[in-house]
């Protein structure tokens, strides 16, 4: 009986002091992802390292990449993932992403990889622009049918049309960008300044637009084709058209700002991996690795209408270009949520 009542308070302070065999290791990732992505991508990631644990912080492209440039001397998060490869530029030159080699870099499309030396960002899928057009809405308003970027100045769209707002969206500042690689700049300011007259509003999300559309708020929806597909098969009475001319299109990439972490490191190779790229594929036909493409329901045949889109000069122009946008449209924009 006396070693019973030994035992069973050295058993209580062993139970009270006992640490679990490890604990997993944090990492805060800051992304743009849409919502619907990300349990997908952190249960893969997890299941393969089951040492390291993802903490999500997601906004749209704008307001990440300004958030990222605010932390850029104290820096919050370990790693990017899945942000435009125009803002991963951005924010390799003002140091915010440190070069890094990861494994597998030979597997990954050049095109979606940081073109200069000391790579500080690698493409993980595509991601484009279409127009998202409510059927229903135009038979009831006898709205013709767009064809082309020109076709959206006609009268009959007059409050009908909404697109994202380019300085908080980065579907929006692609395909500003992609008019002015179309059309040259002052044709393409000349051609926002028509379109905003057909403008009910400027979103602050790449792919509201596109629901706004499949809803019927609006006929038609600027915005990316990813959303456009995902509706489209869920029953939306939506057209994905690209316009003739082409569509604009960003890489979504992945970047490491914590080099002292051997995790975030892990994360960015496991992130560019052949199995990390089928997961990217189930959404989208286009990505990184070039061993890995099957098609997407309802998502169209984008590659042919891809323009020719420069990164570099999309990141060095991009606070004059929305400065000016700002000034002339942002009284269409939403409010803020």
């Amino acid at each position: 009986m006396k070693n019973r009542w030994i035992i069973a308070p050295l058993t209580a302070i062993a139970a009270l002091t006992a640490t679990p065999a490890f604990a997993a290791e944090e990492l805060t990732v800051y992304t743009a992802f849409e919502t619907d992505m990300l349990a997908k991508f952190k249960s893969g990631f997890e299941q393969a390292n089951p040492d390291i644990k993802i903490k999500w912080v997601r906004d749209s492209t704008g307001i990440m990449t300004a958030k990222l440039l605010a932390e850029k001397n104290n820096p919050h998060a370990d790693v990017v993932w899945g942000l435009a490869g125009s803002s991963m530029a951005l924010l390799k030159d003002n140091g915010v992403l440190k070069p890094y080699s990861p494994k597998g870099l030979d597997q990954i499309r050049t095109t979606m990889v940081d073109p200069e030396n000391n790579k500080a960002w690698f493409g993980n899928d595509a991601f484009f622009n279409a127009v998202c057009f409510n059927e229903a809405v135009a038979k009831a308003q006898n709205l013709s049918k767009p064809e082309t970027w020109d076709d959206l100045l006609k009268p009959e769209y007059k409050g009908q049309i909404a697109m994202p707002n380019p300085a908080s969206s980065g579907t929006g500042y692609m395909q500003v960008s992609a008019w002015m690689e179309l059309m040259g700049e002052d044709a393409a300011w000349d051609y926002m300044s028509k379109l905003d007259n057909n403008i009910a509003h400027y979103t602050h999300s790449g792919s509201k637009p596109c629901v706004q559309a499949g809803m019927g708020e609006v006929a038609i929806g600027i915005s990316m084709a990813i959303r456009g597909a995902k509706l489209k098969s869920q029953g939306a009475p939506i057209d994905i058209i690209l316009p003739k001319g082409g569509v604009g299109w960003e890489s979504e990439a992945v970047g490491l700002v914590n080099p002292q972490s051997d995790a975030a490191k892990r994360l960015v190779d496991w992130s560019i991996s052949r199995e990390a790229n089928k997961l990217y594929n189930e959404f989208y036909p286009v990505v990184g690795h070039s061993n890995v493409s099957t098609p997407v329901k309802n998502y169209p045949n984008v590659e042919e209408a891809m323009v020719k889109m420069n990164f570099s000069k999309m990141a060095a122009n991009r606070s004059e270009v929305l400065k000016a946008w700002s000034n002339r449209f942002d009284a269409k924009s939403e409010p803020r949520g």
